[in-house]
């Protein structure tokens, strides 16, 4: 077999069998496929489209192109959830501790940010001792014993994923559903996780921002898990607004404790829920709404809450830089932005949002920026909500003062008050597969 007839088959739009596959995926790590033409092969992927079969089959040999982390040591069903990433995204610090509390088991491999989608490594990393970097013996038995554990992904999961994606990224082919669908589930198929829950993000602050294109990616990655023998459930969020109120690493920590003691933001709290009621159900604790309802009453009784101090505490965090963060980081320097007018709050987009949290230090410009851990945004109110002119909008945090001005601008032009009130978007679209959409079930 030589790649050259595998890149003039799929230039042909030809349909690629699991062998082709497989030569290419392997060639490429072993460095018997140059790269040029592996940016061959992908440029007519993205042109040419794959078939459901040929990107299942994409996703597989991505998959075993490493290790498979091996959970046999976990008991029970392991339900793994995964994000496609936006702006003020912490679920996973607060799906785990419910998923904990009602007697489940999430054994999460979680990433860094790039740019201004904060990764839930950053986050817990902003926890002073906190440690990302598990033995598979250390991850385990925190799983076992707490009901839950969250480790960084290692260079062992999917190599091929990481070779491919440097590939897409500097040959204008990222957007491609059928490669981002392959890459998200190579890695997940990789993890050990019995069954999955996707949480597809759709709007501005989110790689895919329209439903239809959601839809789309949504559908392939509950066709590549079935195919691939996961039951996998996939709903589709909104991220035209930052989820909850706010964003940066440490304040996002504080707010998912807000949350599971049962005072965080409505609109953080509903999808939060419904990610943990999907994921229960599917580890076997009942219908979707009973899930539902044992999730939200775990937030009422303190035990969401225990299960997040004893997760931090597991891992080697000081929980009590939560309330206290003057113990182990300098105050950072703050500003607030007020009201020009009386009318409602509206954001115009969740990526300038995050670009303007990346701007204050609390995201990675590059993968070599050092981050600032106290940096980040607090919103005062809600969309939609009224506002009196002179009153505070939000609040911007720092080590660095002279940050403020460039993201300040940058906020000036999307955080608007304006004279009539808009009707608010769903929290949730729609949900893939599984049980009943749980669109308009609360």
């Amino acid at each position: 077999m030589r790649i050259y007839d595998v890149i003039e088959k799929k230039a042909a739009h030809h349909e690629l069998t699991k062998e082709e596959l497989q030569f290419f995926v392997e060639g490429l790590c072993s460095g018997k496929v140059p790269d040029y033409q592996a940016a061959a092969l992908i440029m007519a992927m993205f042109l040419n489209g794959m078939s459901d079969q040929e990107t299942a089959d994409l996703t597989a040999v991505m998959a075993d192109s490493g290790e498979h982390i091996d959970l046999s040591g976990i008991d029970g069903v392991k339900v793994d959830k995964h994000s496609t990433g936006g702006i003020g995204d912490k679920t996973t610090l607060i799906i785990g501790p419910i998923i904990a509390a009602c007697g489940g088991k999430m054994a999460k491999m979680s990433g860094r940010g790039l740019g201004c989608t904060g990764g839930t490594i950053d986050k817990l990393e902003s926890i002073p001792g906190f440690q990302t970097s598990l033995t598979q013996e250390q991850f385990i038995h925190n799983v076992n014993a707490i009901g839950m554990a969250v480790t960084g992904q290692t260079a062992n999961v999917a190599p091929a994923d990481k070779k491919i994606y440097a590939l897409r990224d500097v040959t204008a082919t990222v957007a491609s559903i059928p490669l981002i669908a392959s890459s998200i589930m190579s890695k997940k198929l990789a993890s050990g996780a019995d069954k999955l829950v996707l949480d597809v993000k759709m709007g501005s602050g989110a790689f895919v921002k329209d439903l239809d294109g959601a839809k789309k990616l949504a559908e392939m990655m509950v066709r590549i898990g079935e195919m691939n023998g996961r039951e996998t459930v996939a709903v589709i969020t909104n991220m035209n607004r930052p989820l909850g109120k706010r964003v940066g690493n440490l304040l996002e920590v504080q707010e998912a404790e807000q949350t599971l003691q049962g005072r965080g933001p409505e609109d953080l709290t509903e999808v939060c829920l419904c990610l943990a009621a999907q994921m229960l159900s599917l580890a076997g604790k009942g219908s979707y709404q009973a899930c539902y309802e044992m999730a939200e009453a775990t937030l009422k009784n303190g035990a969401a809450q225990a299960a997040f101090q004893s997760f931090i505490q597991a891992q080697g965090g000081a929980y009590d830089v939560i309330a206290h963060p003057e113990r182990y980081y300098e105050k950072p320097a703050e500003r607030t932005i007020h009201a020009k007018q009386s009318g409602y709050l509206q954001i115009l987009s969740a990526e300038e949002i995050g670009r303007a949290s990346m701007m204050l230090g609390a995201g990675r410009e590059t993968k070599d920026s050092r981050l600032d851990y106290t940096a980040g945004i607090v919103f005062h109110k809600n969309i939609g909500d009224a506002v009196d002119h002179g009153e505070a909008l939000c609040t911007l945090y720092a080590q660095d003062s002279s940050r403020f001005q460039e993201a300040a601008a940058v906020l000036a032009g999307t955080v608007t008050v304006t004279g009539r009130q808009l009707k608010p978007e769903p929290l949730i679209f729609i949900k893939m597969e599984g049980h009943p959409s749980c669109v308009g079930m609360r």
